[in-house]
């Protein structure tokens, strides 16, 4: 396993501490049809039928999906687990470090990591214009 492959599902890792982690099918199912998912990983040893469920998952919840350079084992350990095949990250600044991370020894990643790091950014725009309007906000007596 390379340096950038252990960088990424460390960051994987930190996003279901965070709780920001739908693992198994059935939770990434939900995260998808909600519309949670960022991103979508699969392991790279993941089965067809899962692979073929994944890929309706995410066309349903319009979220990229990105195959590890891992096995279920390995992203398994990574989170705390002993398995697992196919996992979704609900914070778009952390699936969006998954993916640059990924993007540095893939070179098809690359289109997804530039789109996902522009969508962070207007997200972080939001976020900050909000935060100052709030700021400058009068007082109410």
């Amino acid at each position: 396993m390379t340096a950038v492959t252990e960088k990424a599902l460390s960051l994987l890792g930190l996003a279901r501490r965070g709780g920001n982690a739908a693992l198994g099918e059935e939770p990434v199912s939900d995260a998808c049809a909600r519309h949670k998912a960022r991103a979508v990983f699969l392991a790279a040893d993941a089965g067809e039928t899962i692979v073929r469920r994944a890929h309706r998952m995410t066309d349903e919840g319009n979220a990229p999906l990105i195959t590890l350079p891992a096995t279920k084992a390995e992203v398994g350990f990574a989170l705390g687990r002993s398995t697992c095949a196919v996992l979704a990250v609900t914070d778009q600044g952390l699936a969006c470090a998954v993916v640059n991370a990924l993007a540095q020894e893939d070179d098809a990643l690359k289109g997804i990591a530039e789109q996902m790091t522009a969508k962070t950014r207007r997200q972080m725009l939001r976020r900050d214009k909000k935060k100052s309007r709030a700021e400058n906000k009068p007082a109410e007596a």
